[in-house]
């Protein structure tokens, strides 16, 4: 199988929307970052105008990344500036450390 890394940039306040809506998309799994940064929105307040955001990281099969990447978008959106971003990049190979396998087809 081949697998993809759906990359995402939130507002903190919209984690728990965006939690929720992969639990039911029955996402195994997401890695949370906590990340300080600007790009279309700076914090003009603040001496290094940087603001706070989350990066959230989901490993899944190439088929469902533009699911979850969609729904990371409908979950995540205020309709402001610094709503964030999603992307999605390729995989080569996604390896389990404790069992040493590499994850094939749906087991991972």
């Amino acid at each position: 199988m081949s697998f993809v890394k759906v990359i995402s940039i939130i507002r903190p306040e919209k984690l728990e929307n965006v939690e929720s809506i992969l639990k039911k998309l029955n996402v195994p799994g997401i890695s949370v970052f906590h990340i300080k940064g600007y790009g279309e929105y700076e914090n003009f307040f603040r001496h290094d105008h940087k603001v706070e955001h989350l990066q959230l990281e989901v490993y899944i099969g190439k088929n469902r990344g533009t699911e979850i990447a969609e729904s990371i978008m409908e979950a995540a959106y205020t309709g402001c500036e610094g709503d964030g971003i999603v992307t999605i990049m390729p995989v080569d190979s996604v390896y389990h450390i404790r069992s040493r396998k590499k994850c094939s087809d749906d087991v991972c």
